[in-house]
């Protein structure tokens, strides 16, 4: 059964016939548990020839009104406020690859899972930037601006220009740091992270350090932790997180909360939809991860 938040929202936003189609097309995704083009064709209850359903969805995904904006993202507010009792959304921003698509993605963490909320499409060998990031946080910082917010992400997220911009949106963080990038110490020398001598269950926590050699910035606070073994999975080598949470437990149980887009990428992937094998690339995946 679709929620009625959905039929709500679909019949809203799409004409009738669209409406329609994608009711139809969400039920045959949810039974077959493919996304290729010619699958969905297949199962698609139209007395239509083949060829002609396969045309009809590729015109469908090609609508004007089927966009992340007009669709997804206000439809995934609507349910994020139906459901969140409390007021701390924890969003993970990471990004995922395979063959020509690359794909920057900011999820809401919800029951050790991710709900993906918004997404950018990049090009196909690069990291994200900083104008990316922003890209893809601001129309969620805006849609969920009556929460409080905190930050995941792990070392391609560790600008501290990233850090700088989150503070200034009064956004909570927790950035995971390479393990060369610098620190100043008590001592007024410059120290790499990985000399600190950080051992396995070992962790410290300093507070307004001055952090990254060229163009220092101070007043963050500087998680290090090795845990070991923590709840389902072991960490080979030290946490350094740079962080606005006030104490080391909190910052180390946020970046934890982080690893539940890992299962929503493999839910896309071969664990799940299959979404590798549709070789759709650019606007055209991204609707279909709509759908």
């Amino acid at each position: 059964m679709i929620p009625e938040l959905y039929h709500a929202h679909l019949s809203e936003k799409l004409t009738r016939s669209n409406y329609i189609l994608t009711i139809l097309l969400i039920q045959v995704v949810q039974s077959i548990k493919e996304v290729t083009l010619e699958s969905i064709a297949t199962k698609l209850p139209m007395p239509i020839k083949f060829e002609s359903r396969r045309k009809k969805i590729q015109r469908f995904l090609s609508e004007d009104e089927w966009t992340l904006d007009n669709i997804w993202l206000s439809l995934v507010i609507s349910w994020i406020k139906g459901v969140k009792q409390n007021k701390v959304i924890y969003l993970a921003i990471d990004r995922t690859k395979w063959e020509l698509n690359n794909i920057l993605m900011v999820s809401m963490i919800w029951r050790k899972r991710a709900i993906p909320i918004y997404w950018k499409m990049l090009d196909k060998q690069e990291n994200s930037t900083l104008e990316n990031q922003q890209f893809v946080l601001t129309p969620v910082f805006d849609a969920l601006s009556d929460y409080k917010l905190l930050v995941l992400g792990d070392r391609e997220f560790c600008s501290v220009t990233l850090a700088n911009w989150l503070r200034e949106k009064k956004v909570d963080f927790c950035l995971r740091l390479k393990k060369n990038v610098c620190i100043k110490t008590e001592e007024e020398l410059w120290t790499e992270l990985k000399i600190l001598g950080l051992e396995p269950g070992n962790s410290f926590f300093n507070q307004e350090v001055t952090i990254r050699k060229t163009a220092p910035i101070t007043g963050f606070n500087l998680a290090g932790k090795w845990l070991g073994k923590y709840r389902n999975f072991t960490t080979k080598e030290p946490w350094y997180i740079l962080t606005s949470l006030a104490d080391i437990q909190a910052a180390v149980d946020a970046y934890a909360k982080k690893f539940g887009i890992e299962e929503m990428f493999r839910d896309f992937k071969g664990g799940g939809y299959n979404l590798e094998r549709t070789n759709l690339t650019g606007e055209r995946l991204s609707k279909l991860l709509i759908l």
